[in-house]
Formats: structure tokens, C-alpha cells, sequence
């Protein structure tokens, strides 16, 4: 059984702290330049909601669920506004949503579920929406701790990509990790967009 909501639920407080040292927004920039003011996101697993709150402010209307119950509830608070309990599978739109922020967050899911996640995002997008996604870049997946993660390098995301003709890859690279003080790590990203 994957235990990382578990584990977000066991250390709320302190996940929400840690993602408020990361105040680089390249990535969500980059994300907002492929939508108009006024579009609506859904951030897919928001965590804090730190990612929510800077696109609510740049004038986009959000979405912001997570799968874990105590990260919604303090995120709730520092949004004022509600954070849906949600799990990724549990995701059952049409045609809802001009973007989806997955930024380090589906990739907690185990590969053969990360298969039946991606049709229901692709699903709850318009005709010509975005999805950004981020993976911690590699090819070994499993545990670090509690948490499970599911890597990605460019060979291995263009292999699953594959399975989903029906999206382009508008952009994609490499980043570095942006938590001061930890350690190094690289990220790989990738905008896609719904034909």
C-alpha cells in the first residue's frame, strides 16, 4: 500500500512550512504563458496551496485539491477558501479545466497508476488545455522514507507519453532542486498541451 498520504497526513505542518522556502515561480510562470487571464486551473495535488494562492492572485480562477486531509485543511486556512479532499484517481471531470499544475505531486503515484491517472487529466481538460507535470529525474522507482515516487528521464517520459496521442509536448527540461539547503537533486518538467 503506498504511503504517502499517510505520511503528508503525519507531517502536515512541516510540509506545509517547507514549501513556503521555495520562492522561485520560473515554472509557474512558464505554466501561465500558455493560458489566459481568467482560466481556470486545477492544482492537482497543491499541497500548502502556495501554488494556488500565486495563481489566484495573478487573476486565474483555481481548483486546489490534495489527497491529503490535514494539508487541505491548513491550506484551506492560508487560502480562505476551500481545498477539496481529493485523491488523484478520484478525479472524474469532462471538459472542466483550460490548465492542470501537477507539479510534484502525481509523481507520487506508482507507475501502472500513473497509466489510468493521466487519461482522467487529459479528460477533465478543454479542447487546447495545458498540463504541466514535474518528476523527480531518474529511473529507479520506489520509497525514499514513507514517501513513493515514481522518476522520470527524458527516454522514459517519451515511452509513456506514447500511450496519449493526443497530447503535444509544448516544452520540457531539467531543473535543478529549489529547496535551499537540501540537497542536490535534478527535476524533469514538461508542458503539455490537448490536441
Amino acid at each position: 500500500m503506498n504511503t504517502t498520504i499517510s505520511y503528508f497526513n503525519d507531517n502536515a505542518e512541516r510540509a506545509f512550512k517547507d514549501a513556503f522556502t521555495i520562492t522561485e515561480r520560473t515554472n509557474q510562470d512558464r505554466f501561465l504563458s500558455y493560458l489566459k487571464q481568467g482560466d481556470t486551473i486545477l492544482d492537482f495535488g497543491c499541497g500548502s496551496g502556495r501554488d494556488s494562492a500565486y495563481f489566484l492572485e495573478k487573476g486565474y480562477e483555481v481548483v486546489s485539491t490534495d489527497g491529503a486531509e490535514k494539508l487541505c485543511k491548513l491550506a484551506s486556512e492560508y487560502l480562505r477558501r476551500p481545498v477539496k479532499v481529493m485523491e488523484f484517481n478520484e478525479l472524474n471531470e469532462e471538459n472542466q479545466y483550460d490548465g492542470i499544475f501537477a507539479s510534484a505531486s502525481i509523481m507520487h503515484l506508482e507507475y501502472d497508476k500513473l497509466v489510468e491517472v493521466f487519461p482522467k487529466m487529459i479528460r477533465a481538460l478543454k479542447d487546447n488545455g495545458i498540463i504541466y507535470v514535474s518528476f523527480k529525474y531518474g529511473d529507479q522507482d520506489g520509497y525514499l522514507g514513507k514517501r513513493y515516487y515514481t522518476y522520470m528521464n527524458e527516454d522514459r517520459f517519451a515511452g509513456f507519453l506514447e500511450n496519449y496521442p493526443e497530447l503535444k509536448v509544448e516544452e520540457s527540461g531539467i531543473f535543478g532542486n529549489e529547496h535551499p539547503g537540501q540537497m542536490d537533486f535534478r527535476w524533469l518538467f514538461a508542458i503539455l498541451r490537448k490536441k
